[in-house]
């Protein structure tokens, strides 16, 4: 997907089929989905996080670095509305990968296509955490 309304539409079609189906599928298809996307090189820094964009921007873009991907998975985990996804928390590790949190932790999301990790059986050390509310408040 290389235009801006192919991944727009895309991302619409994630999110409606998405809303009701089972959890665990669901939030590995919103995984999957952002997994697909073409991986680029720091496009944004956890340090910078007041000036992050909106999912529309992100997909407008078009640079899909690993923290954008976790951004872009909390922004369409908010959006398909689902009352048992809580507690949505953007992770860095020890290695600097970005991770996103949710239901405090019982399912860890952007580690790789067809994966969803658990902090139980994860061995991942996490070295900062940042509530995705921060960034979900940029869409309402």
């Amino acid at each position: 997907m290389t235009q801006f309304e192919d991944r727009l539409i895309a991302w619409n079609r994630l999110r409606n089929e998405n809303s009701d189906n089972n959890l665990e599928s669901a939030l590995l298809a919103v995984n999957d989905w952002w997994q697909m996307l073409p991986f680029d090189m720091h496009y944004l820094h956890w340090d910078d996080d007041k000036n992050w964009p909106d999912p529309w921007d992100i997909l407008a873009d078009g640079v899909f670095c690993d923290l954008t991907k976790c951004l872009g998975i909390a922004y369409t985990l908010h959006l398909i509305g689902r009352k048992e996804i809580n507690n949505i928390v953007l992770a860095q590790t020890t290695e600097g990968d970005s991770l996103v949190l949710v239901n405090n932790g019982k399912y860890i999301l952007n580690w790789a296509p067809g994966e969803i990790l658990n902090t139980a059986t994860s061995k991942l050390q996490i070295t900062r955490t940042m509530d995705a509310s921060i960034a979900i408040t940029k869409i309402h």
